[in-house]
């Protein structure tokens, strides 16, 4: 059996019983018809772009072996389910590392960021030149 990544992302505005009936079906459908190498919560994150309207979702990483029947049951059940925003399986290289790193913190969002000096520094490039000085032209290139 091959090793596959099966990452979900799961609505965060979602009540907690919902999303861990969520992840407890798809345990059972993984333990059913294949075997858990890893199960790893990644929290609430925002994500790259707006889905539905949802600015940040719910990431879960589940690491697990199957056969192509266990992909087509989970592909089937993952469209239909309510809370799931969105889901990607993606098979592994054989050799390659079973746990992939787990992100130690999420980034930072963008009104957590420092605008202040890329504010300034736009203002000042923006700005038209002052009265009275001179522009310096560059020298020729030789």
């Amino acid at each position: 059996m091959a090793l596959y990544d099966l990452m979900l992302l799961l609505d965060a505005k979602a009540p907690d019983e919902r999303r861990q009936a969520i992840l407890s079906e798809v345990q059972s459908m993984l333990d059913s018809g294949g075997s858990i190498v890893g199960v790893h919560d990644w929290g609430t994150r925002r994500i790259a772009y707006e889905i539905n309207h949802e600015p940040e979702a719910n990431y879960q990483l589940f690491q697990f072996e199957g056969d192509n029947t266990l992909l087509d049951r989970l592909n089937h059940s993952l469209r239909i389910m309510d809370g799931v925003i969105r889901f990607r399986i993606i098979r592994q290289k054989p050799g390659g590392p079973p746990v992939p790193p787990s992100p130690e913190q999420p980034r930072p969002q963008r009104d957590e960021e420092p605008t202040e000096g890329r504010v300034a520094a736009r203002a000042a490039a923006d700005a038209p030149p002052e009265q009275g000085s001179e522009e310096t032209e560059p020298a020729p290139a030789e």
